[in-house]
């Protein structure tokens, strides 16, 4: 039977594309403060700078009647395409290939006898993945003490090979393409149809297809006509920062809880620090919202045709400071009108669509930022910024190494003590096995904690109660990336402590952990460790393992399997009510199909002793719109059933185990899986 964990995932077209912008970038943005110098040469030393200078701006004669050569020209030229063909060459083939790939971008860049970043970015990956498979040849065949003469022959012969290619070759094509799309791009200008190249560029940027356009097709664009005309628009339809600026102000007038509450650090970070990645999640929550930055941008655009204005050079990142700083000197009203008028725009239209449609903005700003960060491929470096101030969760203020963090949920039995083991684990293969990680109700937090995890609709109520500590909001309990940042911060508190993990700081977790259970009222026993309960020998029989459930839907599956628990004796029936109750608050959806129903905090009383029940449905069911093949029902007293919970957890956060309990036909199976969760 397939699972979500067995299935090989489909590469997409849009994936495929996203990599190809993100080695274009990697071309590029290691070279970006090549391109400011060349920027601020430009802008102040070329005929209509700021301080005309004609033998470093390389306009006018010398005495003897030369054209001065000036920086501007041989630096574009050959200055910025030979750097973007080395490093292209070296991500492919290290040193060895940016050399071979620069050497032979000399030959595009002497056929053509203009910019050649196009030729750069073909000619300087080419040379090092060239230059890689001759090597692979004569791996290991070359006789000792002729290693060094046979490398730097070949590199050489190869190398001048390839610039003859690029000069007879190469250049003509890549001519021929960069005259092409200029003329695109002219036409478009002259027509006053570039602003519809918003309908494109600002759905890219929210699908991280940005680089392939921004880096691929505007940039060396953009060189080409900064260098004919001092300046571009191009270099600002994709980096204006003003559309995004827009849907973040209108989030913060008219959004909604997680959202509302981290906008204006996002804003900050967006404009000033020129990561446009921190408001695509806000897209992402309400994808209408895109038809405000295409309104946003499309202004910005047309704002900058009708003053003709644009950049000297690239604007990286996409900041208001870089932006300013690359403006072209007759170009300040133009460029700062079109961010004003693209925010102004992006505004109202966000500001409408946030007004007219009903949507849970804070139940949703996890799952748009962690769709965000898969789309990207990896994890965002400002998502916490996201999931913190506004989410409840991320970044806080902390005044030591973490020692102690709480897992809590509304009776602290279920749920949590899930995450804490599934936490517990990769924080303890992160090389901090003393970092202590507990579970407990949320009526039983006190403010004696370093971190508190939560459900994402559960943290405003932790917050009181917990004041001093760091938040994190989750809605995955098996495998939210949240965990991911709670393990970061782990090392990077614990590093820059005054002692190492295990030192003090065990003891002080140890003590507050302690106290905190005796302020509840119930022992340090209320947060003990899974792996410290001792697990009476009968929470999990046979009897209360079904391999194929009979309900269908999500609150008979509930019924299912707390009849289980009636059955054994563990529960009277208020509690299966209870469970009822627990579920309408919050979801005991776990991820992995997994779902555990479990009663209230005030249900506790009608728990006669510590039981778990478990339900395969193989078809699945609904579970509030996620797929559930396996239901456990839970019952524990004095955290006995704490035990079984944290062997549920290991299983259904290893792939093939979970493949192996679908698979499973009989019960003995299900129950080995589980590791002797009774012995």
């Amino acid at each position: 039977m397939a699972t979500e964990t067995v299935a090989k995932p489909k590469t997409s077209a849009r994936v495929h594309v996203q990599r190809f912008g993100t080695f274009l970038s990697g071309m590029i943005m290691p070279n970006i403060g090549a391109f400011i110098a060349w920027g601020i040469i430009t802008a102040l030393f070329i005929e209509k700078g700021w301080i005309p200078v004609p033998q470093l701006g390389g306009f006018g004669t010398n005495a003897e009647g030369v054209p001065n050569t000036g920086l501007v020209g041989p630096m574009i030229t050959y200055l910025l395409p030979l750097l973007i063909a080395y490093t292209g060459g070296k991500m492919v083939y290290d040193v060895r290939g940016g050399v071979v790939g620069a050497i032979g971008t000399m030959g595009v860049i002497v056929g053509a006898g203009i910019p050649m970043f196009i030729g750069a970015m073909i000619m300087g990956p080419l040379g090092g993945w060239t230059m890689k498979k001759i090597d692979a040849i004569w791996d290991g065949k070359i006789r000792p003490g002729f290693e060094m003469l046979v490398n730097n022959f070949s590199a050489g012969i190869w190398g001048a090979l390839l610039a003859m290619l690029g000069f007879y070759g190469i250049s003509p094509l890549v001519q021929a393409f960069s005259t092409a799309a200029g003329n695109v791009v002219q036409f478009l200008v002259n027509n006053g149809l570039l602003p519809l190249t918003s309908i494109f560029i600002e759905p890219a940027k929210v699908l991280f297809l940005n680089n392939a356009i921004n880096h691929g097709v505007l940039t060396p664009l953009g060189i080409q006509q900064s260098l004919d005309q001092g300046k571009s628009i191009l270099f600002l339809l994709e980096a204006n920062p003003g559309p995004g600026l827009g849907i973040l102000l209108a989030y913060m007038f008219f959004g909604r809880g997680a959202a509302k509450a981290s906008a204006p650090g996002a804003a900050l970070i967006h404009f000033f620090g020129g990561i446009h990645e921190i408001y695509f999640p806000y897209v992402l929550m309400r994808p209408l919202l895109i038809l405000a930055a295409i309104a946003g941008g499309m202004t910005g655009i047309a704002t900058l045709a009708v003053t003709n204005s644009g950049l000297v050079a690239p604007a990286a990142p996409g900041s208001i400071i870089a932006v300013i700083a690359q403006t072209s000197r007759d170009s300040y009203l133009g460029v700062i009108l079109s961010v004003l008028l693209a925010a102004t725009v992006s505004f109202l239209v966000a500001s409408l669509i946030l007004r007219t449609t009903r949507h849970s903005d804070e139940a949703d700003l996890g799952d748009a930022t962690a769709k965000m960060e898969a789309m990207k491929g990896k994890k965002s470096s400002v998502s916490s910024v996201l999931t913190g101030a506004g989410a409840g969760g991320g970044v806080g203020v902390l005044t030591g190494p973490i020692s102690n963090i709480v897992f809590a949920c509304d009776a602290g039995m279920g749920s949590s003590a899930m995450g804490a083991s599934v936490l517990r684990n990769k924080i303890k293969a992160a090389g901090f096995p003393d970092v202590k990680v507990t579970n407990a109700s949320i009526a039983n937090l006190r403010d004696t904690y370093d971190v508190v995890v939560t459900h994402q609709d559960l943290t405003e109520r932790a917050k009181p109660a917990t004041a001093s500590a760091v938040h994190v909001s989750v809605d995955n309990f098996m495998n939210s990336p949240r965990y991911d940042e709670i393990v970061e911060m782990v090392q990077r508190s614990n590093a820059e402590g005054a002692e190492a993990p295990g030192e003090a700081g065990t003891s002080a977790g140890a003590s507050a952990s302690a106290a905190a259970g005796a302020a509840a009222g119930t022992g340090a026993a209320t947060d003990a460790s899974p792996e410290t309960v001792a697990a009476p020998s009968d929470i999990l029989v046979p009897e209360s393992v079904v391999l194929t459930g009979s309900a269908s839907t999500r609150d008979a599956a509930i019924d299912e399997a707390g009849q289980l628990l009636l059955a054994r004796g563990a529960v009277d029936e208020d509690y299966i009510r209870a469970m009822h109750e627990r579920e309408e608050s919050v979801s005991t959806y776990m991820g992995s199909f997994l779902a555990i129903p479990h009663g209230t905090n005030a249900a506790k009383d009608h728990i006669r002793k510590s039981a778990v029940s478990v339900i395969r449905y193989p078809e699945g069911i609904d579970w509030n719109g996620k797929q559930v093949k396996f239901v456990v029902g839970v019952a524990g007293v004095n955290n006995e059933h704490l035990h079984i919970l944290s062997s549920i957890a290991k299983v259904f956060t290893n792939k093939a185990q979970v493949a192996q309990l679908e698979a499973a036909t009989s019960v003995d199976e299900v129950l080995e899986l589980f590791g002797k969760v009774n012995a």
